[in-house]
């Protein structure tokens, strides 16, 4: 009898396509240049966020993607399949905006079937897709009211079931939060990231807000001047920022120089006591914000340092009375990141 041949173990099998794959993408309008040679990988089922102030060239990645913009170089996949010159109605993505571009004189329902009616799909089966992504968005009770009689958390989840309801494998999102207030933003927040783990879709999220990117991303990356500064996790982001602009950008940092090397440490990391070891420094500003105090302390060897701190025992008075005093910061070497001079 002939030797089975012995099957080939799933490890050996080819790496699936990402979900979104930019190369090489550049931009311009004029003189101004949007994107600059940006490279890109975005995992399929990844929250994936993109970082940056206005004008660093988040955005129009984002219109690069979704094919609203054609880049002046570069390509542009889509689970492996090139969609550089594909228009933006054959590409397998959605899109949800702030201002959420909902149609006021039709229903919520006749919006959320709006893209199904487009693709040819029979009026009984949109009506029930639209119905079942209403309830997954928790509203299943509005379908029959106009997006004006909707508060503005309300319109933007309606939004979303509209650029869900047709099953896209990338969503696209442009600061969809911005017009909200901040609890209803927070809430929102909590909302996204659940639905996006419940859908196994891959969420490609545009924001200027750190916390956002902070609490929902998988990975993200920070833009700046039409290029990415750094990619990873939050966390990694967070701790580990390689350049001067992530630190001062992802959260609030401070950066030393010391001995011809320049280093982050996060205010929260810091320890102020009146004695003791580490850098010494005088209090020049506090500022009391119910849960932390931030402290400004300029050092005697130069610079200064934001500290921050809890609470947990300290009035308002007692914060305040800090200003002026001498005081010592020291920190663990663990906590500090040496980071890229600006420039080099």
């Amino acid at each position: 009898m002939a030797a089975t041949a012995p099957s080939r173990p799933e490890a050996d099998a080819p790496a699936a396509a990402p979900a979104v794959r930019l190369d090489g993408i550049r931009r311009v309008y004029g003189d101004v240049v949007a994107v600059d040679r940006v490279d890109l990988e975005i995992a399929a089922g990844e929250f994936f966020t993109m970082l940056g102030p206005s004008g660093s060239g988040k955005t129009t990645t984002l219109r690069v993607i979704a094919g609203f913009e054609r880049p002046d170089a570069g390509h542009v996949e889509l689970s492996g399949i090139d969609v550089t010159r594909v228009a933006p109605s054959e590409r397998d993505v959605n899109t949800v905006f702030q201002d959420y571009a909902l149609f006021p004189h039709m229903t919520v329902l006749e919006n959320v079937e709006y893209g199904l009616r487009v693709r040819g799909v029979g009026r009984r089966e949109r009506r029930e897709k639209a119905i079942d992504v209403l309830e997954r968005v928790r509203l299943p009770q509005v379908g029959n009211r106009r997006p004006a009689a909707l508060s503005g958390g309300q319109r933007q989840r309606v939004a979303l079931a509209r650029a869900i309801v047709n099953s896209p494998s990338v969503l696209l999102l442009d600061e969809p939060l911005g017009a909200l207030d901040l609890k209803l933003r927070q809430e929102m927040q909590v909302f996204l990231k659940a639905l996006q783990r419940d859908l196994e879709i891959t969420f490609v999220y545009v924001t200027h807000d750190q916390e956002e990117a902070l609490t929902m991303s998988d990975r993200l990356a920070v833009f700046n001047n039409g290029r990415i500064e750094q990619i990873g996790a939050p966390a990694d982001v967070y701790e580990h920022p390689e350049t001067e602009f992530v630190a001062g950008f992802v959260g609030v940092s401070n950066v030393l120089e010391r001995d011809g090397k320049r280093f982050t440490i996060r205010p929260e990391k810091i320890h102020m006591s009146e004695d003791g070891p580490g850098e010494a420094g005088v209090v020049r500003e506090v500022v009391y914000a119910g849960m932390v105090t931030r402290y400004i302390v300029d050092l005697e060897a130069g610079g200064e340092l934001a500290v921050i701190q809890q609470n947990l025992e300290t009035s308002s008075q007692e914060a305040l009375e800090a200003r002026g005093k001498p005081v010592r910061l020291h920190w663990r070497p663990e906590h500090t990141y040496e980071i890229v001079k600006e420039g080099t």
